[in-house]
């Protein structure tokens, strides 16, 4: 297995593994490898600098169990993993429909921002008018809507929407 950090047209990086090199060459060729983020197939093998073995490091498995712990160096702090994934057309697809969801829903809906809960509940009980509208509520707000039947749906949130 070999792991690659990879680099789409808009400068997302990820990693990805691939059982070789060729099976990566392979993908990209076919369009499979596309970044988590975005989406796009305009994707390349991001420059990597080699793991190299130390010079004063044991030969072998063997030869390390054996030298006493107090001179085996700490190993590096190890970067978090990353998630990736490889999507596919059917996913890229419900993907570009959740966008347009949420496009459309901020477009012709009223950002009541932390007023959400209160306005929610104005419409639900006949005191407002009922309108679309979107904002923000706390686990504790929402918990409560809901169990008042108040009915709400979460905007979706999309990887790209973080950055």
């Amino acid at each position: 297995m070999i792991r690659y950090t990879l680099v789409c047209e808009k400068r997302h990086e990820f990693e990805s593994w691939f059982v070789n090199s060729g099976a990566y060459d392979k993908q990209a060729r076919r369009g499979l490898v596309s970044c988590p983020v975005c989406g796009s197939k305009n994707v390349e093998k991001a420059v990597m600098a080699p793991r190299l073995a130390r010079i004063d490091a044991p030969a072998s498995r063997e030869t390390a169990q054996a030298q006493p712990s107090s001179t085996q160096a700490a190993p590096a702090a190890a970067k978090p993993p990353t998630p990736v994934a490889m999507i596919s057309p059917q996913e890229q697809e419900f993907r570009r429909k959740l966008r347009e969801l949420r496009d459309h829903l901020v477009k012709n809906a009223e950002n009541v921002g932390p007023r959400f809960p209160e306005e929610a509940r104005k419409m639900h009980y006949g005191e407002a008018k009922h309108r679309s509208i979107y904002g923000v509520a706390s686990p504790k707000d929402a918990q409560a809507l809901h169990e008042e039947g108040i009915e709400f749906s979460p905007l979706p949130v999309l990887p790209d929407e973080h950055n």
